[in-house]
């Protein structure tokens, strides 16, 4: 496969650092969004390290006009974009009655109205040349809200909305244009580290795990293969998914009793601890957070339910052998 140009919004740290290490593996060439200078600087040396060409752009993706110039200048300076990454946010770990208007709508302004900034931009330069894929970071809490991300779990049910209804419309006009959402789990990230938290105690992922080097698999995986209009990433999504399915009232008693303190360390949080909601925690004399929080010691990094998900077409086609043999034995034997 020839290089192609990708772009990672959140690119400084977690899974969008992550996410462009694996595309420019390939040698691909890797525009790098973010509002952190340092963690910027940062990934561009991973993304040359792993062989790919990196392009910095500081942009903050709540501002549409930044981010429509920041496609201009990669298209520029790179070539037409093949594949655009929507992974940028931030959240408030807090009770919604401590959550203030404004800290709600500076989250919503990012972390749902950052997708669809990047998702406008990247479909005006998609449908004139009519192709191109655009993947969504989407998480378990976009189909199941839980306790303490309550602005969080909104921003992705909305993100899974607009995208459902902006499939449609790509369908109705027969586009070649592909977009798709990667459903994640708890995964080890810096955003435990710098999100404004509002609890007595550091929060922590919900169990368990997954090192965001693992999820990022799935976001490369999600764009070679942009028929499937989801992917659901480890065992954690697909229960939580299809368990709100099935006992939606189950879930709202188990989370109430366990969803709060689950989501605390037993680290006291601190008044000098990183924040990133208002301004970038890897700012200009700030540090690299990297892709990796501080939970990697048994954060994992392989699951059984990813293999299968992007080999179901194979593990149908072996059931349905297994089910005419036992057929015909079983019509020999009569």
């Amino acid at each position: 496969m020839s290089a192609q140009v990708v772009v990672v919004t959140g690119a400084s740290g977690g899974i969008g650092r992550a996410t462009a290490v694996a595309f420019a593996g390939r040698g691909d060439k890797v525009a790098l969004l973010a509002r952190g200078e340092v963690g910027l600087r940062a990934a561009a040396d991973d993304v040359r390290t792993a062989g790919g060409t990196p392009l910095v752009v500081p942009v903050d993706v709540s501002d549409a006009d930044a981010v429509e110039a920041a496609a201009d200048r990669i298209e520029v300076e790179l070539g037409p974009i093949d594949v655009w990454c929507n992974v940028a946010f931030t959240s408030v770990f807090a009770p919604f009655s401590e959550i203030s208007p404004a800290e709600y709508a500076r989250v919503t302004q990012v972390t749902y109205l950052g997708f669809v900034h990047g998702t406008m931009a990247a479909l005006r330069r998609m449908k004139r040349r009519d192709r191109g894929i655009i993947v969504q970071t989407g998480s378990a809490l976009a189909y199941r809200g839980i306790p303490l991300q309550s602005v969080y779990c909104g921003a992705k049910h909305a993100i899974r909305g607009f995208t459902e209804s902006l499939l449609t419309e790509l369908k109705h006009d027969g586009s070649s244009v592909h977009v798709t959402m990667v459903n994640m789990p708890g995964v080890n990230t810096p955003q435990f580290d710098w999100v404004l938290n509002k609890l007595p105690k550091r929060p922590q992922p919900v169990a368990p795990i997954y090192s965001p080097e693992f999820v990022a698999t799935s976001m490369v995986w999600a764009a070679d293969h942009p028929g499937r209009r989801a992917w659901w990433v480890g065992v954690p999504t697909v229960y939580t998914i299809l368990g709100n399915k099935v006992a939606p009232a189950f879930l709202d008693r188990y989370l109430a009793r366990t969803g709060i303190s689950g989501q605390q360390t037993d680290t006291d949080a601190r008044p000098d601890d990183p924040r990133n909601l208002w301004h970038p925690a890897d700012g200009e004399g700030g540090r690299d957070f990297g892709a990796d929080g501080r939970f990697s010691e048994g954060a994992w990094t392989r699951d059984p339910q990813v293999w299968a998900s992007r080999h179901h077409g194979t593990l149908a086609a072996a059931g349905a052998a297994a089910l005419a043999g036992a057929t015909a034995l079983l019509a020999r034997r009569r």
